[in-house]
């Protein structure tokens, strides 16, 4: 059998932490920010986790499953 591939795309997306959750950056941080509210944009830093129902998903592209 070949080897299982991870999706590069994914790779570059998502990481999984110490507590096995997969995490995402936010969205909506990239451009156009001149409009965005300080408090908005503050709101924006950090990581999300996915949801709960796209997790078979992601855990598929990244060759977890």
């Amino acid at each position: 059998m070949p080897k299982m591939r991870t999706r590069r795309a994914a790779a570059k997306r998502f990481k999984v932490g110490g507590n096995g959750r997969i995490k995402v950056a936010k969205a909506f941080k990239s451009h156009i920010l001149s409009k965005k509210t300080r408090k908005r944009k503050r709101n924006l830093r950090g990581m999300n986790t996915v949801n709960e129902r796209d997790r078979p998903r992601v855990e598929r592209m990244l060759g977890l499953k």
